[in-house]
């Protein structure tokens, strides 16, 4: 009785605001090869920026960012080794990206011996003696799971750990790997993430690791390390500094004391930028990833304004995300209201896809789960209409993809805030050029969109904020 007492104590969610059209339209402008795929920290970011700005107003947000703006600017930080990086084996002096690649940016000068070790698993490295020395491996894919999306992409990221840590505790001085049928598949994919270098944020990955040295080699070259030559290794790092930048507003909530509390609705607007071609297109739009939320944002934002809740809403399209969720960062510590202030976080990742009946409540389930009260907010609002059947298996920790950690709701998590994750999860053409929008299940994104507004809509009237639930901690 408590419940129904309570649910009339507020007007029903005005969903009819939200229209099929403007999600449609708005899609194909945000994902538009004219903003060459939003790559975080480039002009194209900052110009899809101010075309979110200016949407933002139409649809009847308020300004919440920085000095009366709808920008939080923050800076991210890239580290790249620099082409006069050298090295040579032996008598065979090398040409960096074109006949090894470096995994990581990191600054190291090594003289020394390689130590080949063939076809040798982390088990087999303890009977050779790397103390100082560079190890020198055939890349193996025994122990590694395959059942990921863009799984050569990431595999040698994956061989990268399976040997790292025996290794260095053996005292090597660095890793040299010898691709294999997946990795020599993976080498023009992992040259453009390698030759970029990595991105950081304050107080992350804004130094220069002090990690070993990974480099790859072709297998076509492995006689370059077979006979254990000398190694003279030089890499050196530069690092940079570039903008990027949240683009945040509010429409504010009509009760004296509520509306000082505010939900806050999530996604990012970057994406992947121009990368290498896939079936001879080389802009990856991210319709999906994550124009999608972005314009479900702007969808909700409509329906807010044309009937205001009693908690204050606050939108933010997070910047740099795919660099590391980067804008979520920087929000979550340097918040524009007080953080106590945020009753909850409702984020949005890839919602346009996949069968209609089927989604994903990320953080919906324990280990996960750190609020009882927003999760069935969630689960009613999607019994009164939307009716998903939930994909449990993708908020297990067990999940191959670990994909709650992998979106914006993480870093407010980690702060203590109510926080879930809404998806229609991944799909072949996640992190491709085929993202874009004439792909998009638009039907699909409607119902997320409402889903996710209905939700938010009991978050911003219920009389009682949802509270985190006692001792809850992240492990991955």
């Amino acid at each position: 009785m408590i419940g129904a007492v309570s649910a009339q104590s507020y007007k029903k969610p005005l969903v009819s605001a939200i229209k099929e059209k403007d999600l449609k339209q708005d899609m194909y402008e945000l994902a538009a090869d004219e903003f060459w795929g939003r790559e975080a920290g480039t002009l194209d970011e900052l110009k899809v920026s101010m075309w979110l700005a200016n949407k933002a107003k139409e649809a009847g947000m308020q300004p919440a960012g920085d000095n009366g703006t709808y920008f939080q600017f923050f800076d991210m930080y890239r580290h790249q080794i620099i082409p006069q990086s050298t090295l040579k084996l032996g008598n065979q002096s090398l040409k960096i990206w074109d006949d090894f690649l470096v995994a990581e940016p990191v600054n190291a000068q090594i003289e020394g011996d390689v130590v080949y070790a063939g076809n040798a698993e982390p088990e087999d490295l303890a009977k050779l003696n790397l103390k100082g020395k560079v190890l020198a491996v055939n890349a193996s894919d025994k122990n590694i799971s395959k059942d990921m999306t863009l799984f050569v992409r990431r595999y040698p990221g994956f061989v990268r750990a399976k040997y790292y840590e025996t290794a260095v505790s053996l005292g090597a001085k660095g890793i040299i790997f010898i691709t294999d049928d997946i990795s020599e598949k993976s080498w023009i994919e992992v040259w453009h993430q390698m030759t970029r270098g990595t991105y950081g944020g304050e107080g992350l990955r804004e130094k220069i690791t002090n990690n070993i040295p990974v480099l790859w080699l072709k297998r076509e070259n492995v006689n370059w390390v077979k006979n254990n030559p000398k190694i003279s290794l030089n890499l050196i790092t530069e690092s940079y500094k570039y903008p990027s930048v949240n683009i945040i507003g509010k429409i504010e909530g009509t009760d004296p004391k509520l509306k000082d509390e505010y939900v806050l609705i999530s996604g990012h607007q970057d994406h992947d930028g121009i990368r290498h071609p896939v079936k001879n297109d080389t802009i990856y739009n991210g319709a999906d990833d994550n124009a999608s939320t972005c314009v479900a944002m702007l969808a909700m934002a409509r329906s807010y304004k044309a009937q205001p809740s009693k908690r204050s809403i606050l939108f933010v399209f997070h910047g740099a995300e795919e660099r590391g969720l980067l804008g979520s960062r920087w929000h979550a510590t340097h918040p524009v209201v007080p953080k106590e202030k945020i009753v909850a976080v409702l984020n949005g990742d890839m919602i346009g896809r996949n069968d209609n009946n089927e989604a994903a409540l990320l953080g919906g389930n324990a280990p996960h789960k750190n609020s009882e009260e927003l999760v069935k907010m969630a689960e009613d609002a999607n019994n009164e209409s939307t009716k998903f059947t939930y994909l449990k298996d993708w908020d297990s920790p067990n999940h191959s993809e670990y994909f709650y950690f992998r979106s914006d709701h993480l870093p407010y998590a980690l702060q203590g805030i109510p926080a879930i994750f809404f998806t229609s999860v991944l799909h072949d053409q996640y992190h491709t050029p085929q993202d874009e929008s004439e792909n998009i299940n638009f039907k699909k994104l409607y119902k997320m969109t409402e889903w996710m507004y209905r939700t938010s809509w009991k978050v911003a009237n219920e009389k009682d904020r949802p509270t985190v639930i006692k001792n809850f901690t992240l492990e991955r």
